[in-house]
């Protein structure tokens, strides 16, 4: 019997003491408390806290416990003083049970208060003694005490209270929140206020009477207030509480949020929203990143709107439209595959694919523009020749290996449209690629000229967790480090907003790499930039998709975007990655590498890869007179005055638009007349488009509008010859252009020049 009864004593103690819902907590880097979610059962009940302030320690022994550190689990004498006080006064007036006996009823719940349940607790008491060591049972104690209301445990209490952490209470709040838990139905702060300062002067008195706190820290705490009404708790990073409690629920997780940054990036996106909703433009997230830890520095889910504007949707993980926002992954897979370099000329004229026809933003044309530029200038005619040059299937494929989560159909889904906002990512995962490219320089330079394996690993906001790189390896994981380097020299020059348009002009100012988006219907406006060290993220918006005028990347968001990166420390550029670069001659004027028909050229630092590329196509070398106005051969010239020239060509269409841009653009020079033989003479359509159907609308006096035909020729003075299905309808000299009104239906455009070469294209006008 005694043994069974030591064994009945020994498993007479639950493994685990309370089961009660806790809530959901998040610190910061430093453990300041960023948000709670309320415990599903309704109550602010903090999750088990390993350790109790001193200042409450000492308060709550002194006023409930005095010989707590003495006795075994209860305190005979206080047991029989309150039997004596209860069988005398005929009802019960006063516990006597110790700290842990507490502890024990706590856990108890729903337990009548008798005599027998008391010798219950009694004997628990003596068993959690042997379990659990003195520290133990009081931060038990304090997490699971009543402090009236909905409010259990300290930690909870001093936020509800006093809107700070427990252990930066003074004297006088500590003693507030002893002396709660003895009635916390009957006095809390806002209730039954007389009683509750009475009780706390009284454990102040005592403290002062027992040398734990001096005269003057007494005279100062008793003239200390009391709370009058709860303080809402901090909801500084509610969206990300809000994602940590679907994985985490319950749970206390310290973040890697630094606490000042959150708060001053909180202004920023409450400022901007304040002047976006004036055009019904609701929501803003912002995302920042430590490129060398991967860690979350700032989260910002949504703007502080409403609901009727969804502000507790999350935003930062929620597929929505790219714009332009994949244009640089695109410049670096080029670069990556060698397919261009840096000023590499890339063409810019009206281009049509099946029924695609992309414009840029401006709806003018380059003719043709160096690559850099066409991507710091987000041209969009450019990305898309660029893509279709490079392959919609292979671009696709790098895509991928950014694990981009939300492209999830083949490439034949997204056709062309893929480069200008076809597909749909999410601001975590632009991010984290951004981190990863500006990570890649960093260890490249670092570990001579070695990549890491798991570069493109998902970055954290959970403080436990570290960062694993992967093994070091010679081979790239994606793009290599000479491609990312010169795609953000390229992503550098973009224009910045106003007001900050001549940064370069001033030392201190950060050099950032960065790109706006704007999607199709402006419903959605991106700005992502980098540092060494940093990534900032930028989503502006509706949630419900709604487009609004304005919303583009370079008004909406990009403003958002410097501003959170002047709270950041400044970073050095990048260090070029010479390892994985080449110096070599560039063709100055098409930046191609220089062919032996160029004539100016300069040393640049080129990708590794960049050494596939072909020489410059489009210097020639023709041979002019004395004057140099005009081209000749044997025919009509000596020897001795023909004069050998290199000179910059460029096919008529392309050369029609870069003319009007670059006015020192030379045309070929003509044949002189007295020469034999012809001119290589070229021509194409600018308007239309092959197989187009036109409608010609009517003017405000019924009348129909002109359909004008327009056409480039590499001769300025050529005479060209129209006709429509095989009728002659006229004649034009230096600029081909020519209106007509066709009928309704298909038609043959024939146009052909005065050196017989011949141009068709076939059209239908529509109803």
């Amino acid at each position: 019997m005694l043994l069974a009864l030591l064994l009945a004593y020994l498993l007479c103690l639950p493994k685990q003491l309370f089961k009660n819902p806790t809530a959901t907590v998040i610190t910061s880097n430093t453990n300041v408390l960023l948000g709670a979610q309320i415990a599903k059962d309704g109550q602010w009940r903090f999750p088990e806290s390993d350790s109790i302030p001193e200042k409450f320690k000492t308060c709550i022994i002194a006023f409930e416990d005095e010989y707590f550190y003495k006795h075994p689990g209860f305190n005979p004498i206080s047991i029989v003083k309150a039997l004596k006080q209860n069988v005398s006064s005929g009802h019960v007036k006063r516990g006597g049970s110790t700290i842990t006996q507490q502890v024990i009823r706590l856990s108890r719940q729903g337990q009548s208060r008798t005599y027998l349940e008391k010798l219950k607790e009694l004997i628990l008491a003596t068993r959690l003694e042997l379990r659990y060591s003195k520290e133990k049972i009081l931060a038990l104690y304090a997490s699971h005490a009543p402090f009236g209301g909905n409010v259990v445990g300290i930690d909870a209490a001093s936020w509800r209270y006093f809107n700070r952490n427990a252990n930066d209470l003074s004297w006088a709040e500590s003693a507030t929140l002893a002396v709660l838990p003895n009635a916390p139905s009957l006095i809390y702060p806002g209730k039954n206020q007389k009683r509750l300062l009475e009780k706390r002067n009284r454990l102040l008195k005592k403290l002062v009477d027992n040398k734990t706190i001096d005269e003057l820290t007494y005279n100062l705490s008793i003239a200390e207030g009391l709370p009058q009404k709860p303080y809402a708790l901090p909801q500084i990073a509610p969206h990300l509480l809000q994602t940590i409690s679907k994985t985490n629920k319950g749970e206390r997780i310290k973040t890697t949020i630094k606490k000042q940054l959150q708060v001053q990036v909180n202004t920023i996106v409450l400022n901007h929203y304040n002047t976006l909703k004036q055009n019904e433009i609701y929501n803003i997230s912002v995302l920042v990143l430590d490129v060398k830890t991967r860690q979350v520095l700032s989260y910002v889910g949504n703007s502080p709107t409403d609901n009727k504007h969804q502000n507790s949707v999350d935003i930062i993980n929620k597929p929505r439209s790219t714009g332009s926002i994949l244009k640089p992954f695109l410049y670096a897979a080029m670069l990556d595959a060698g397919d261009i370099l840096p000023n590499t000329l890339v063409v810019d004229i009206p281009t049509q694919f099946g029924n695609y026809s992309p414009e840029n933003f401006n709806k003018t044309f380059d003719g043709a523009v160096p690559a850099k530029r066409a991507l710091s200038r987000s041209l969009n005619v450019p990305a898309v020749r660029m893509l279709q040059e490079f392959g919609l299937d292979r671009f696709h494929h790098y895509l991928k290996d950014l694990n981009l989560k939300d492209i999830r159909y083949n490439a034949n889904h997204y056709g062309l449209s893929l480069i200008l906002g076809g597909a749909e990512s999410n601001l975590w995962d632009l991010c984290k690629s951004y981190a990863a490219f500006s990570s890649t320089i960093n260890h490249f330079n670092d570990t001579s000229s070695e990549y890491f394996s798991n570069e493109f690993c998902e970055p954290t906001y959970f403080a436990s967790k570290t960062i694993d790189f992967g093994k070091k390896s010679n081979e790239k994981t994606v793009f290599d480090a000479a491609s990312i380097y010169l795609t953000y020299q390229s992503l550098k020059e973009v224009n910045r907003p106003e007001g900050d348009d001549n940064w370069q002009f001033f030392d201190n100012s950060k050099q950032i790499a960065w790109k706006t988006g704007t999607s199709y219907g402006f419903r959605d406006a991106w700005a992502i930039g980098t540092t060494k060290d940093y990534v900032v993220g930028v989503w502006v918006g509706n949630a419900d998709g709604e487009g609004r005028p304005g919303l583009v990347g370079v008004q909406a968001a990009a403003p958002i975007l410097f501003d959170v990166f002047s709270l950041l420390p400044n970073s050095q550029w990048f260090k070029k990655p010479f390892d994985e670069m080449q110096e070599v001659d560039i063709c100055s004027v098409s930046g191609y590498r220089a062919s032996v028909n160029c004539q100016e050229t300069e040393l640049q630092h080129i990708q590794l890869s960049g050494l596939k590329t072909k020489p410059c196509p489009y210097h020639t070398l023709i041979h002019v007179d004395n004057t140099g106005s005009f081209q000749v051969n044997t025919s009509c010239e000596d020897l001795s005055g023909i004069h050998t020239k290199s000179w910059f060509i460029l096919p008529p269409l392309v050369e029609y638009y870069y003319k009007k841009k670059n006015p020192f653009y030379k045309p070929l020079p003509p044949f002189r007349a007295d020469c034999l033989g012809q001119d290589d003479v070229n021509m194409q359509f600018i308007y239309p488009k092959n197989a187009s159907t036109i409608f010609l609308p009517k003017d405000f006096n019924e009348t129909i509008n002109e359909l004008v035909l327009k056409v480039a020729h590499s001769e300025k003075s050529s005479t060209l010859f129209w006709y429509i299905d095989q009728t002659y309808i006229g004649q034009t000299t230096d600029i081909h252009d020519i209106a007509i009104i066709p009928e309704v239906g298909p038609h043959t455009i024939i146009v052909v020049d005065n050196y017989g070469n011949e141009l068709k294209r076939k059209i239908t006008i529509s109803k």
